[in-house]
């Protein structure tokens, strides 16, 4: 089994699915592996923790959407809803990724997502934060930041660390990434103010309880939410929306490049769609024109009425559009299960 692997075989093999000899051997091999990983970023937090490594303090309110694990929580949406939170209350943010899977043109697929769901909203990417804040201040009036995946960057002091964990996988099979999916330590968590335990609708409630718990334990502090993915609506090249519900019973062939791709189909089929083909690319993919045509291919073949992807993959195709079976995207929004309340009311603390 070569260790160059894609996504779905990874977590295949460090969940323990992928059975036999070869599989016991890699992982025995990656279990090596994750010790040097484990101590560096161990090692890193104790840095910062203990005051030897500084951090940056601005003069606006920083605001902090990350993971503990590899892999997509759906933090755009968050993000999303954030923007439009502080919208509504006559502030105005910007936003700052890291930038991973930029094409050659300077942006990448989160960040064509976040242009067109949040339009008045200044974004930048810049693999060094520090600077990219900075930019901020000196470019745009802003009255805070919101770093988009960045628990783990600790260069920059925050008023609030929001992290997500997915219903799906929310400690990363137990192990640290190669073994596992966890980019630290579990109780790195100490370290955040608010934990969202999302794609909650996926977990019934005594696997919600039992994560819930953990955490808690971990830090008895933190503010506690669970939110769903809600699909809302299908869109189209020409900016047209279709309700959700056409969707119901249709055959679908569905294709993403995120770092969960399983998660898709599951919001699908929740829909009540038969997704007859799910086609995973890998996490920031960018599309060619082929990889258009054999999907628009497949879809003709298999008697396909919708082909369906994610708004990051909408965002990055729309050139790339030729065939009579059209693309749109699923438009999601978060619906909070608890915590919505608790959490309103510490973002207006932040203001």
């Amino acid at each position: 089994m070569s260790l160059l692997i894609d996504a779905h075989t990874f977590r295949e093999l460090v969940g323990g699915r992928r059975k036999g000899l070869r599989a016991a051997l890699v992982r025995g091999l990656l279990n090596l592996l994750e010790l040097p990983y484990f101590s560096v970023t161990s090692l890193r937090n104790f840095f910062y923790d203990a005051g030897i490594f500084s951090t940056h303090q601005l003069p606006i309110p920083i605001i902090s959407v990350g993971n503990l694990t590899l892999g997509g929580t759906g933090k755009s949406p968050l993000v999303a809803w954030l923007g439009r939170f502080f919208l509504d209350h006559d502030i105005q943010p910007g936003i700052i990724s890291r930038g991973y899977g930029q094409s050659s043109s300077g942006v990448n697929d989160e960040f064509l997502e976040l242009a067109f769901r949040l339009p008045s909203i200044p974004h930048r990417l810049n693999r060094n934060r520090v600077v990219a804040a900075r930019d901020f201040l000196d470019s745009f009036k802003v009255d805070l930041l919101i770093l988009d995946d960045a628990f783990q960057h600790r260069r920059i002091a925050r008023n609030l660390d929001i992290v997500l964990l997915d219903a799906l996988e929310p400690f990363g099979y137990e192990h640290i990434f190669p073994r596992g999916m966890l980019r630290e330590s579990i109780t790195s968590l100490c370290r955040a103010d608010v934990v969202f335990l999302s794609r909650a609708d996926l977990a019934d409630e005594a696997q919600r309880r039992k994560i819930r718990d953990r955490v808690l334990t971990i830090s008895p502090n933190i503010l506690w939410g669970e939110i769903v993915h809600k699909p809302q609506s299908l869109l189209s090249f020409a900016k047209t929306e279709t309700d959700i519900s056409a969707i119901h019973n249709k055959r679908i062939l569905a294709f993403c490049g995120i770092g969960n791709p399983n998660a898709f189909r599951q919001t699908l089929e929740s829909c009540g769609a038969n997704v007859v083909e799910l086609i995973p690319f890998p996490d920031h993919h960018q599309f060619r024109a082929e990889d258009i045509n054999e999907l628009e291919a497949m879809a003709k073949r298999k008697g396909i009425d919708f082909i369906l992807c994610t708004m990051k993959d909408f965002v990055k195709i729309d050139h790339l559009i030729s065939g009579s079976i059209p693309i749109q995207a699923v438009l999601i929004d978060i619906r909070f299960l608890s915590g919505e309340t608790a959490f309103r009311e510490l973002l207006k603390k932040q203001l």
